[in-house]
């Protein structure tokens, strides 16, 4: 199970980076119409949404949601998702995993894409061509 856990993980990885890194620096701030997170507050989101719901769902130590500010250039949003990638991977490696730190994990991955998904929207919206997405 846990190899499957870290295949998915893997996954999720390399095309949440492949769609944060394709959006130009330039385009960072760029958003929808309407009250929306800019791109890179939206990565920034996704990155602490992994911390978050790791350790409140995985690791089973409460948190409060206190985001920081998001990170101010391309290269820091994406070198907090490595990071945040990187936490999720070592905690699979060292929890042993019961039924409901499964689930927190199908959480966190099912947070991650629905916020990817926005992302894919911002591409488009700017006329940018999404990453092929391959499970």
């Amino acid at each position: 199970m846990k190899t499957q856990l870290l295949k998915t993980l893997e996954n999720s990885r390399n095309y949440t980076l492949a769609v944060a890194d394709i959006m130009p620096e330039n385009e960072y701030e760029s958003k929808p119409d309407g009250p929306a997170w800019n791109f890179r507050e939206l990565m920034n989101h996704i990155a602490y949404g992994i911390e978050w719901w790791q350790d409140n769902y995985i690791k089973q130590t409460e948190k409060s949601w206190d985001p920081p500010a998001a990170r101010s250039t391309k290269k820091q949003t994406i070198a907090y998702l490595r990071q945040a990638y990187d936490a999720l991977q070592n905690t699979l490696n060292s929890e042993d995993l019961n039924e409901d730190k499964i689930q927190g994990f199908h959480a966190t991955t099912d947070h991650i894409t629905h916020h990817r998904g926005q992302a894919i929207i911002y591409l488009r919206c700017r006329g940018i061509e999404p990453p092929e997405y391959i499970y």
